[in-house]
């Protein structure tokens, strides 16, 4: 299930397209499109891709699987890569949702299925921001509710998150996972292999749904 690519910018270049040609699909079928993005080191040269080009972003609502409770200008804020990143050049026409302060819960559902999910991963199998150590994370994984606060003191930085569920996540037509290094990739085949981690449910759940595509690209340099 692991696709390999040689280096970051082999990688980025993949799901950009893939991504870009998702949306685009999309958007000739329903007129609009609907794309979760994410923070962390992985997405940001898949950002500046699309933001260059890709499909026709005016029809394109963004949401984040998971953000920290800060303003939008912190440092933290996964709305400020996203606005910085792929909110720019041609991009800049997309419409935004963040996701805190907690956006409306009809505006949210209007975006579903998401047609791309993205996702990082962390060295200890998180997702979003479905953290081990979290107490709430069961009921975060098993709701069907869209989205969790998650508690200050998980994390990096650990401030208070929110975070979409595995419920809303797994609604969507293609997952998306940028893994970089051998340690997650370590992980992954981990999860692959049964343990229980938030990123081994997202993908059992995901080979078992009709209607979601996963990839998990992966590259050795870096994470």
């Amino acid at each position: 299930m692991i696709e390999t690519y040689p280096t970051p910018d082999a990688l980025a270049d993949a799901a950009a397209g893939a991504i870009s040609g998702l949306l685009a699909e999309a958007i000739g079928l329903r007129s609009r499109a609907s794309l979760v993005g994410t923070g962390g080191r992985s997405p940001g040269a898949v950002y500046d891709r699309l933001a260059r080009g890709g499909p026709d972003w005016s029809r394109v609502n963004v949401t984040l699987s998971d953000e920290r409770c800060v303003p939008a200008d912190d440092p933290a804020s996964n709305q400020k890569l996203v606005r910085e990143r792929l909110l720019a050049g041609p991009g800049a026409k997309a419409h935004l949702l963040p996701l805190w302060p907690t956006p409306d819960s009809a505006a949210l559902a209007a975006l579903r299925p998401f047609d791309v999910v993205m996702l990082g991963m962390g060295e200890d199998g998180h997702i979003a921001s479905l953290i081990p150590g979290d107490p709430g994370l069961e009921d975060a994984m098993t709701t069907a509710d869209a989205t969790r606060p998650v508690p200050a003191g998980l994390g990096k930085p650990p401030v208070p998150r929110i975070t979409l569920t595995l419920s809303a996540l797994l609604d969507a037509r293609a997952i998306f996972l940028l893994v970089a290094g051998e340690t997650k990739r370590g992980v992954v085949q981990r999860a692959l292999a049964g343990e229980d981690l938030p990123v081994g449910r997202l993908i059992a759940q995901a080979k078992t749904a009709p209607n979601v595509r996963l990839r998990i690209f992966w590259t050795p340099d870096g994470g």
